[in-house]
């Protein structure tokens, strides 16, 4: 490469006739820690030197290398102010499994559940409500639906987890525990409190439960009350109260609770395969069975 001369530099040659100065010899003594060291520079014809850059950015208004500018510059990004708080999801799932060892030490008495569960949260700054949930959801999968309920009741007692779901875990509890007055109790006051935003799910669940223990009457009545909150019940929903209909020996009701409601395609398995039929036709070898 040719060496640097103030006519092939960049700044003004006016500028550069005093300071810039060509060199033949590209050789330097550098010192690189408590050593002498000569290294070859070779600098391009379109690029000035080290000096010229300092007086460059002496006489521009602009001055200061890009090297400078990204050395100098600090990025200072828009601040996001964020509604709601990030919680360290290992640390409540930390706390559930103490909560879940923590109840199965204690005997089936409310006193003794609930005074341990208040121990539990004295320390805590507010309410531990995901640790909570998911402490319910390793009972839920253990079958431990006594710990369930007692758990979920101290939870709602506290004015805590008032969800649907924590309402559809409850009823499921109570259903696996034969507990069907206090399922009952609750879906009444479900019904009350949150007419217009009870789930499919819950409808749903309140007939099975009623289907699970024969109860005919009370599953009419639920699906009364999705019929007048127009709520559009799914397959299992329909055969169950198409089901209570004839225990009842109302067979126009469950023909017109199938021809409303139920899906006019249905597979079945067949002799190892699965088969598209008519639900009507379905229905029909249901009932002559």
């Amino acid at each position: 490469m040719m060496p640097m001369t103030c006519e092939s530099s960049i700044v003004s040659p006016l500028l550069l006739s005093r300071i810039c100065q060509a060199k033949v010899d590209t050789t330097r003594p550098l010192l690189l820690g408590n050593k002498l060291s000569t290294t070859t520079i070779t600098v391009s014809p379109k690029t000035s030197c080290i000096r010229c850059i300092i007086v460059r950015s002496k006489f521009s208004p602009k001055g200061g290398s890009p090297v400078e500018k990204k050395k100098g510059k600090k990025k200072t990004g828009k601040k996001e102010f964020h509604l709601w708080k990030s919680r360290d999801s290992a640390q409540s799932g930390q706390k559930a499994l103490t909560l879940v060892r923590t109840v199965y030490k204690l005997p089936n008495e409310k006193e003794a559940v609930y005074g341990a569960l208040d121990k539990w949260t004295a320390w805590e700054t507010e309410f531990p409500l995901i640790a909570v949930a998911k402490a319910l959801k390793i009972l839920r999968k253990r079958g431990q639906w006594v710990r369930v309920i007692q758990v979920a009741k101290w939870m709602l007692s506290k004015g805590q987890g008032a969800t649907m779901g924590t309402y559809d875990t409850l009823l499921l509890a109570f259903d696996m525990d034969q507990r069907v007055d206090e399922a009952e109790s609750l879906w009444n006051m479900i019904i009350h409190a949150h007419m217009r935003s009870v789930s499919k799910r819950l409808f749903s669940r309140m007939i099975s439960l009623y289907d699970h223990h024969d109860i005919p009457d009370k599953i009419i009545e639920v699906f009364a009350d999705m019929e007048e909150l127009r709520v559009k019940p799914d397959e299992d929903t329909v055969r169950r109260v198409a089901k209570a209909f004839r225990k009842l020996g109302q067979e126009e009701k469950r023909k017109l609770v199938i021809k409303r409601y139920g899906l006019k395609w249905k597979y079945i398995h067949f002799n190892g395969e699965r088969v598209r039929v008519r639900t009507e036709v379905w229905g029909d070898n249901e009932s002559t069975n």
